[in-house]
């Protein structure tokens, strides 16, 4: 057994807590959980670590913590800062790249250690975040056994 990650934007804190809650993950639908979202067995934090400090230049330690939106004893909700997804809207494939290594480098994390697979990740999130924008959403992530 694991944890579920599924990212998905929301206008709004209100709108991301009226997460369907009761539904498995193939049966998620709507808005705000369609096609757009991610599914992901990568943590939020180590997700926003691996912006921040692959792109941004962020140490580890200064990482912001995510904002919890809803906490169920069957799931959660917690929102990612905007930090963690505008920077990759505007960066080529050279950054990406640079990112991916740095992320590959960076002593004691958690999370993908393969520069290539971490530059995968960072891809998908880059188109990710391109559809929050054009949508004008903020990132969240339901969090579920």
């Amino acid at each position: 057994m694991g944890v579920t990650y599924k990212y998905f934007g929301a206008p709004d804190g209100a709108t991301a807590a009226r997460v369907p809650i009761s539904m498995r993950p193939e049966e998620l639908g709507g808005d705000e959980l369609g096609m757009n979202g991610m599914f992901t067995k990568i943590k939020p934090e180590t997700m926003a670590a691996m912006v921040l400090t692959g792109i941004e230049g962020v140490p580890l330690h200064k990482v912001p913590p995510l904002e919890l939106v809803v906490l169920h004893p069957d799931y959660a909700v917690v929102k990612l800062p905007m930090t963690v997804v505008d920077p990759l809207r505007g960066i080529g494939e050279e950054a990406v790249g640079a990112a991916a290594f740095i992320w590959s480098t960076v002593p004691d994390r958690g999370g993908p250690r393969d520069a290539f697979n971490v530059y995968q990740l960072l891809h998908e999130w880059q188109d990710f975040s391109v559809r929050l924008h054009e949508a004008g959403h903020q990132p969240y992530c339901l969090v579920w056994p």
